[in-house]
């Protein structure tokens, strides 16, 4: 859609969605310099936060060798959580040169590239509102096997999808010659959710096409066996994770623009800056077209192209390539262009999953976020299969195996994932906390305790209580059993327990499984390269594969404590959301008061010397969490000096400081709901004086 079309349809002389685009742009110029200057000196890993980084390096799943490459950097005796995550200053030799690839800063890139992209450009359509005149356009792309998504401002509301169009194969063949187009009508009746702030329409897609469907192409070159479901043309999947770009990285762009037949902006914009809602990319050329995927170099969908970012003057008007104030007679192309925007997948994907939908319209909702089937054949390699004559060897046995490796592990994810998002869904419709219901659990559970002589009884009778109730076991499953229900705040997000920064959780959920995909794809690599490698080896390569793709979860006992041995590894009670930064930041260290904290420069985690580790946020809950743990298993901890008798007080000062509070017992409720056992801590504050500790260290 072109600026004249929106002021046609705004009655203004200049779009607001535009405005707004330039003023986001515009407020953030020194940050966007700053980090670009960056990019430039030191490359795009060394540029970027380190958290998303991390999360980058997982989801490209490049060679292990390259992910080890990236270390955290030394921190000295004494460092803050501003200095020890930074990612290390690593030379780009040649065992970097396929990451150099990736993070932009070689212009080389693999043919498969151009293969890939034509796979993902047939989900790609122009939309058409139909009316007097022949109508607006746009772009448009299927998300799922029924919904397609644009913009708000090409489709703004039921009655204009009810004139709407879609149109694929709207472009020329490989000979040239156009294709037929295969049009669908927009069902919006069916589905139809929108967004005006986020400028995103998502529409259900009639099933089947308008037009007579043909077997085989047309006089004009049609494409052979012409689809007749929107399906056919597959569908482009929405991954709100993180990692899927950074600064520095080119993206991609498919569109119609103007309405034309489809065409491709291929490593053309560079991304400038990632904000909150939106990501905004530089280009040389065009602005793209309202509804436009935007890819990064795997093609995976980044971002809803939705505007284009002018110069302009001191009143906010759009200014012409010449410097004078632009008039819309004057045409699109002499528009002095800046920038492009689009929205960020993760932020329309929120938007969506807060909607109260029902029904039809719940199902072809939840089909959206399912996780897909990403390693589909592409239709070059179904044709070459099914030629004649096509007569290639068969996979080698360790060939075979690791493709029925990928797709287990592929089909883990996905029920992983699936499991999580119910859990998450459900919780939607759960009472946050029922204080009645847990008094009443909560005085059930301790009423066979009975009158304790003194500290060191009462310590044995907790310690034999939380074991005999501790019925479940659940193995160590962050994105599952913690983030979905039990380390929710009362406002339904998830907080790092030691920044206090806040995440959404379906966010926090996928990163986390598809970080444990990672793990376990490197995990079969080794195996299948070092076949004859022993118990030591597999520890040392599965440290190796998490510490390049961490989970966002903190045990506030270290597991190097007792091994990673379960049940202590998945027990839920000393399992936190932390964002990966914090966890690695913290380490191993115990915690320890230090005299100067409030002095000192530090800044989100916390502060860490060789000796200690205070956090910022959540000492209480920590407190309560560690000291469960020494109820929970005592003699566990503490023999080698890990966590020495001599910090004991530091918990009970902590604890005492930062009562408990309403997260605190939702988590507790929903823990004792899953494994059986609670914190006594938790429960009865005041019993943290009475309880003898000592013999905990035997």
């Amino acid at each position: 859609m072109t600026i004249a079309e929106h002021v046609s349809r705004a009655g203004t002389d200049y779009p607001e969605q535009l405005r707004r685009a330039a003023r986001r742009f515009d407020s953030r110029t020194v940050r966007r310099e700053e980090r670009l200057r960056a990019v430039d000196r030191r490359g795009v890993l060394q540029a970027n936060d380190p958290d998303r980084v991390a999360g980058r390096l997982a989801r490209l799943n490049a060679d292990w060798s390259l992910a080890r490459s990236v270390e955290r950097a030394e921190t000295g005796p004494r460092a803050t959580a501003n200095s020890a995550p930074s990612v290390a200053a690593v030379p780009f030799g040649p065992d970097l040169l396929g990451l150099e690839r990736v993070m932009g800063r070689n212009d080389l890139i693999g043919v498969a590239f151009l293969e890939a992209g034509r796979v993902a450009a047939r989900s790609v359509g122009r939309v058409t509102v139909r009316g007097p005149g022949g109508g607006l356009h746009g772009t448009g792309f299927m998300v799922s096997p029924s919904l397609l998504m644009t913009n708000n401002h090409v489709l703004r509301d039921v009655e204009e999808a009810e004139r709407g169009v879609v149109e694929f194969d709207f472009e020329d063949g490989p000979d040239g010659r156009p294709l037929t187009p295969v049009v669908f009508a927009l069902e919006p009746r069916r589905f139809f959710a929108t967004d005006r702030d986020l400028d995103f329409t998502v529409v259900a897609v009639a099933e089947q096409d308008l037009r007579e469907a043909e077997g085989t192409g047309d006089a004009r070159g049609g494409r052979a066996g012409r689809a007749g479901r929107p399906a056919d043309y597959r569908w482009l999947p929405l991954d709100g994770a993180q990692g899927k770009v950074l600064v520095g990285e080119t993206v991609n762009i498919v569109q119609h623009p103007n309405g034309e037949p489809k065409q491709l902006a291929l490593r053309e914009n560079t991304v400038v800056d990632l904000l909150d809602g939106f990501v905004q990319y530089t280009t040389d050329s065009a602005p793209g077209s309202s509804g436009s995927p935007v890819f990064n170099d795997q093609w995976e969908v980044v971002a809803l192209h939705h505007s284009a970012v002018p110069e302009t003057d001191e009143e906010g008007r759009p200014l012409d390539v010449d410097g004078s104030v632009w008039r819309p007679e004057e045409g699109e192309h002499r528009v002095a262009w800046k920038a492009n925007e689009g929205v960020r997948v993760s932020s329309v994907l929120r938007a969506l999953g807060t909607l109260p939908l029902t029904g039809t319209a719940a199902r072809l909702r939840d089909e959206m976020f399912r996780l897909p089937v990403r390693d589909a054949p592409s239709d070059a390699a179904r044709d070459a299969a099914a030629a004649p004559g096509a007569g290639a060897a068969p996979p080698s046995p360790v060939a075979s195996g690791a493709a029925r490796a990928a797709t287990a592990v592929r089909e883990s994810a996905e029920r992983d994932l699936a499991a999580a998002l119910v859990s998450l869904r459900l919780g939607d419709e759960r009472v946050y906390y029922d204080a009645d219901g847990d008094r009443r659990a909560r005085d059930a559970y301790y009423a066979q305790l009975g009158a304790t002589a003194d500290g060191g009884a009462l310590r044995r009778a907790l310690t034999a209580l939380l074991e005999d109730t501790h019925h479940r076991r659940p193995a160590y499953q962050p994105a599952r059993m913690v983030y979905p229900w039990v380390d929710l705040r009362p406002d339904r997000r998830l907080r790092s327990v030691y920044s206090g920064k806040a995440f959404d959780a379906e966010e926090f959920i996928r990163a986390d499984v598809a970080a444990e995909a990672v793990r376990l794809t490197g995990m079969q690599d080794f195996l299948l390269r070092e076949s004859t490698a022993g118990p030591g080896e597999l520890a040392s390569e599965l440290d190796t594969l998490e510490a390049a793709s961490p989970f966002n979860c903190e045990h506030v006992v270290p597991q190097s404590w007792f091994a990673k041995r379960e049940p202590m590894r998945g027990d839920l009670h000393h399992l936190f959301a932390c964002e990966s930064g914090c966890n690695s930041f913290r380490g191993n260290i115990p915690y320890q008061d230090f005299p100067d904290f409030e002095e000192v420069v530090r800044e989100d985690c916390g502060l860490r010397e060789a000796g200690g580790f205070e956090p910022v946020h959540g000492k209480g809950a920590v407190a309560r969490a560690t000291l469960y743990f020494l109820l929970r298993y005592p003699g566990l901890v503490g023999k080698s000096g890990e966590f020495p008798h001599s910090r004991l007080p530091v918990l009970l000062a902590w604890h005492e400081r930062e009562p408990v509070d309403e997260y605190e017992r939702h988590r507790n409720a929903a823990v004792a709901e899953i494994q059986g056992n609670r914190n006594p801590l938790t429960d009865h504050p005041e019993w943290a004086r009475e309880i003898d500790f000592s013999d905990v260290w035997a």
